[in-house]
């Protein structure tokens, strides 16, 4: 196998890499509460997906506390 002459510098192997670098994900809003949410999923404020209750929001929790 072939081994490289020279060591590859610091600037040569961070130039080759920026473009590998994290992106941040897609948020949409919720449309009941208007929480921040990743799309396709629950809203973990209000419990809602699509329209419809699909888990018990915090908001209920609280006021069965009281």
């Amino acid at each position: 196998m072939a081994v490289p002459f020279r060591r590859t510098s610091k600037t040569k192997k961070r130039m080759r890499r920026t473009h590998l670098k994290k992106s941040v994900n897609a948020m949409t809003s919720c449309p009941k509460c208007g929480e921040t949410i990743m799309p396709h999923r629950a809203c973990t404020k209000c419990g809602y997906y699509k329209g419809k209750e699909v888990i018990k929001g915090q908001e209920e929790k609280e006021e069965e506390t009281k």
